[in-house]
């Protein structure tokens, strides 16, 4: 350690993490902001805020515009988000989660990804007491008849989906995915198996595409299907957790 080191113990460097709150408001905020807005976010003064900008700047990590003085994220920050995207494989960073999720919930629970044929199981977290359908790595969903299905209709590229569809989109099905974008979420309650009912919920990315679904399957009678219940909220827990490692942010309200 290089004398005037300012370390502070296993809390880090202090002025390090109160800096690093101008780049988590400017992240968050997502355009570049005036310098009395950022330093407001950050929970600091104006006087505070703008050395920490300087070094910023000078490191790259932050870009003031030339006409209206306003800070973004600078080519370094920029560099640092594409390397970070590059080394994040969503399904590698899901299969922990979902075994997590699976002794959590007591529920089997499986990773499906968009394929050529639809929705497939390429990861599956079998729970204490095993549920005995036919979820296997390489199994394809149906897109119309699975809770997983649903969410990529409702959340995939259309132009994807339709070829795949067993079907038109009626107006049933339509209603069916407003209610899965209304809670974010999908619900399948003994759909193709009787005694058998899931949950699914979409993980996003940086970009706001769905990547992939996370979706907990278990006998009717001792799964809570409610939107708010227990499992649910758990599922959702896992699902924004991860999208938000993949760079994803929640809608700002209006």
């Amino acid at each position: 350690m290089e004398e005037g080191d300012e370390i502070r113990g296993p809390r880090g460097i202090q002025s390090i993490e109160v800096g690093g709150q101008l780049l988590r408001a400017l992240a968050h905020h997502g355009r570049p902001m005036a310098l009395k807005d950022l330093a407001r976010e950050a929970g600091m003064p104006p006087a505070k805020a703008h050395p920490y900008l300087v070094s910023f700047g000078k490191l790259g990590l932050i870009e003031q515009e030339p006409g209206s003085g306003r800070y973004g994220l600078g080519p370094l920050a920029l560099q640092l988000g594409l390397i970070s995207l590059q080394q994040y494989d969503p399904v590698r960073l899901a299969t922990p989660l979902i075994e997590e999720l699976a002794l959590q919930t007591g529920h089997t629970v499986s990773i499906a990804v968009w394929g050529n044929r639809g929705p497939t199981i390429v990861r599956v977290a079998e729970a204490p007491i095993p549920v005995h359908v036919t979820m296997r790595h390489g199994t394809v969903m149906s897109v119309r008849g699975t809770a997983s299905g649903w969410l990529f209709a409702a959340y995939h590229d259309a132009g994807a989906v339709m070829p795949l569809m067993d079907g038109e989109r009626d107006a049933a099905f339509e209603a069916q995915l407003g209610e899965v974008r209304r809670h974010r979420m999908a619900r399948a309650i003994e759909l193709t198996l009787p005694g058998i009912s899931a949950l699914a919920a979409p993980v996003f990315d940086g970009t706001g595409a769905m990547v992939l679904s996370i979706t907990a399957i278990g006998p009717s009678a001792t799964f809570d299907a409610s939107w708010d219940g227990p499992l649910a909220q758990a599922l959702q827990r896992t699902a924004d957790q991860l999208s938000r490692r993949l760079g994803w942010q929640p809608a700002r309200p209006q």
